[in-house]
């Protein structure tokens, strides 16, 4: 279950293969708006109401910020103790993890694509495929040469580190290899699950609005790089660069930007030397 949405009703399959009930026993919620004390929101002046100022940062109807907060904490700390298992293997055998996440249609699965045909003669690649239903995007990738395992998350929103753990068992990882995690579409609930991963890597189309980083900051604020996506569409736009570098960098100063194409190949080569410098630090003699 996720506190942000709620999600994780539904049911979790790898390549087509149910693997995991993702649901918190007992948390059926019981709302009644009559007796309901709203204690974690409040509106402002400008014809805004909050709902995110209670402790839990978020809302859930029927439910108290404290419980939120201990469903949280019962939630990431398993997540967590998943994702140390799988940093642990990657980190024993060279494997050098990447969750690319991003909201949906920002061309993940077309950068993944000439991502790996631009490594393909220099890198053992596997890619796992993160998507609510169907695996049309593991398909594209598996039509590349490279392994990829499509994990189907039915109504959860977002990866987590144990769907990952079980796929990249059946993965059969190399030793000194690179790991292409794209997440489910969603710039809110990603951004706080631990998959195990070297580094998450968030991709802003220019398709988009420039206020993304502004509007989910903890997404921005969690990666360690920032792809912008689509570039060669901005004749054709009205997107401002700037302005989204200036608000990326209002949330997280230290972040790395590169602007890129992956459909005309501009900034693609800078993308893959980035991967190549963090490859060589984590694969083992």
């Amino acid at each position: 279950m996720c506190t942000t949405c709620g999600c994780g009703v539904g049911q979790t399959r790898i390549n087509g293969k149910l693997i995991q009930q993702h649901k918190e026993p007992g948390q059926t919620l019981r709302f009644n708006p009559v007796k309901q004390k709203v204690t974690d929101s409040h509106g402002d002046h400008h014809g805004t109401i909050h709902f995110g100022t209670g402790v839990a940062g978020t809302h859930a109807p029927g439910m108290s910020q404290a419980r939120m907060v201990k469903i949280e904490q019962d939630i990431l700390a398993k997540n967590n103790s998943f994702a140390e298992d799988n940093r642990r293997f990657c980190s024993d055998h060279g494997i050098f993890s990447l969750n690319l996440v991003s909201s949906p249609g920002s061309g993940k699965t077309t950068l993944l694509i000439e991502t790996i045909r631009a490594l393909y003669d220099q890198l053992q690649i596997a890619v796992i495929e993160g998507d609510q239903q169907t695996d049309h995007d593991a398909e594209r990738i598996r039509a590349t040469g490279a392994p990829a395992m499509q994990i189907n998350t039915g109504k959860g929103c977002h990866l987590d580190a144990h769907m990952v753990g079980k796929a990249m068992q059946q993965l059969s990882l190399q030793d000194n290899s690179l790991l292409l995690i794209e997440n489910v579409g969603n710039l809110v609930c990603p951004s706080g699950f631990d998959l195990g991963e070297a580094h998450k890597v968030v991709i802003l189309s220019v398709t988009e609005g420039e206020d993304k980083p502004l509007k989910y900051p903890d997404m921005f604020h969690a990666a360690d790089l920032m792809l912008l996506n689509k570039c060669d569409l901005l004749p054709h736009l009205t997107f401002d660069v700037e302005k989204t570098i200036e608000y990326a960098h209002r949330i997280k100063p230290s972040l790395p930007i590169i602007q890129l194409s992956a459909t005309q190949g501009e900034g693609m080569q800078e993308w893959i030397d980035w991967i190549k410098i963090g490859f060589r630090k984590t694969a083992i003699s």
